[in-house]
């Protein structure tokens, strides 16, 4: 499926929809937990359904008959692994998650976990050592250190060391191994992404769940813990909500984000912040957060907790005044795709001036031309891209448009809402 995004004026009032993140953590503690969970207002995606199936398949009881509200029937700490191999899709918080809910199995159990050709390959080495030293087998089938992956049940706790250049991997431990039958200490040697743990340390705390950290990098839980049925909505997404930032500063207007909370942990609310910092004018108000157009300078930012943002932080950089710097985000290359070397690649399609580094991109702002682009399969490129062509005379077609189902199937719609010169053909 093609995008084609061509010259736009951002206008109007748009509904961030609910967060991923949340969603599919909301998905694994339900599951996990004692009794019957509401989740309301989750965000329906190919991404979350697949934790859906993933946690079905573990032996939760789901219906997402109604939209506004799934209904869980969670498993009481003991799921059970199936003979069929589990497809996480595009997912890779649910494989990497759902690894760590798996290997509280018991240990007669085992099943293989697999994903799409880019899930295929992400690593998922350390994550896998330290299950396995925990007490729950886990393997990478090819040996090669990615999905498929097999796990076999039976995770104690112990003691794990623990490098984590995705947050996903401490993630499924800390949200693991409180239900396990002993305590757990995880040395953590790296940590990116360090707001993505807090936003799980959020969830652990609204179920009770107890356990000790140092700066995030040594951790002790007790054991024996539980996970109770729970009656709470999703919060909006901060991540989506980030092409909306730029481009209301971008192309506006004026536009006002509606229900986002700057008290969540979400780490891409700091795109607000870069944003301002570039020089854009934003204002709270009882409605929501009003961002208007205007010019915007070049500067130099440490993207090391928002990874996702990059993509539409590099077309924001092109479109601004002089020189930005997007650094200290080496993880981005291990994402659904090389973000960092797909950016540069097609923003020089488009005339920008673009270096790529090692743990980011310098980018020279300036004007862009329409080219046909690629978005190489990865929902925030297909995004990021549809904003760069917001500022074209003349269409720019972008490819693999379908990949926005990931996250955002309702992008076209929202951005569209507004004045956005989208179409999908």
């Amino acid at each position: 499926m093609k995008l084609y995004s061509q010259q736009s004026k951002l206008n109007g009032t748009v509904a961030i929809p609910g967060s991923k993140s949340h969603t599919i953590r909301a998905v694994a503690i339900a599951s996990l937990a004692s009794g019957r969970s509401t989740i309301r207002v989750p965000l329906s995606s190919s991404d979350t359904l697949s934790a859906v199936d993933c946690y079905r398949m573990l032996g939760a009881t789901i219906d997402t008959t109604d939209s506004n509200a799934w209904i869980v029937d969670g498993v009481s700490g003991k799921p059970t692994l199936p003979a069929e191999t589990i497809d996480v899709g595009n997912s890779g918080t649910t494989l990497r998650v759902a690894l760590g809910s798996a290997g509280l199995a018991s240990a007669d159990q085992s099943c293989t976990f697999t994903g799409d050709h880019q899930i295929q390959s992400r690593p998922l080495g350390p994550l896998a050592e330290a299950l396995s030293n925990l007490g729950a087998r886990c393997e990478s089938v090819k040996g090669n250190g990615k999905a498929p992956v097999k796990i076999q049940g039976g995770l104690q706790g112990g003691r794990t060391t623990l490098e984590a250049p995705t947050s996903q991997y401490l993630t499924s431990l800390i949200m693991a191994c409180p239900l396990a039958p002993q305590d757990t200490d995880i040395d953590v040697t790296l940590l990116h992404e360090a707001g993505y743990v807090q936003l799980t340390l959020d969830w652990l705390d609204k179920q009770g769940i107890q356990y000790q950290h140092k700066n995030m990098k040594t951790w002790h839980i007790p054991g024996n813990q539980s996970y109770r049925a729970f009656d709470l909505p999703v919060p909006a997404d901060f991540s989506s909500a980030t092409f909306f930032l730029c481009g209301a500063a971008l192309f506006g207007g004026e536009v006002l984000l509606t229900g986002l909370d700057f008290n969540d942990s979400q780490p891409d609310k700091a795109v607000a912040d870069y944003l301002k910092a570039m020089g854009a004018r934003m204002e709270d108000t009882p409605e929501g957060l009003k961002v208007y157009g205007g010019p915007l300078t070049g500067i130099e930012i440490d993207m090391n907790g928002t990874p996702d943002a990059l993509p539409a932080m590099a077309v924001t950089a092109a479109l601004a005044h002089g020189t930005t710097r997007l650094v200290n985000v080496p993880q981005a290359r291990n994402k659904e795709t090389d973000r960092i070397a797909c950016m540069a690649q097609e923003l020089t399609k488009l005339g920008a001036q673009v270096e790529e580094l090692p743990d980011g991109l310098v980018i020279q702002g300036g004007q862009l031309k329409a080219a046909p682009v690629q978005g190489h399969h990865d929902h925030r490129i297909v995004m990021a891209l549809a904003l760069a062509g917001m500022a074209m005379d003349e269409p720019c077609k972008i490819d693999t448009a379908e990949a926005m189902n990931v996250t955002f199937p309702t992008f076209v719609e929202l951005m569209t809402g507004l004045g956005a010169e989208l179409s999908l053909r």
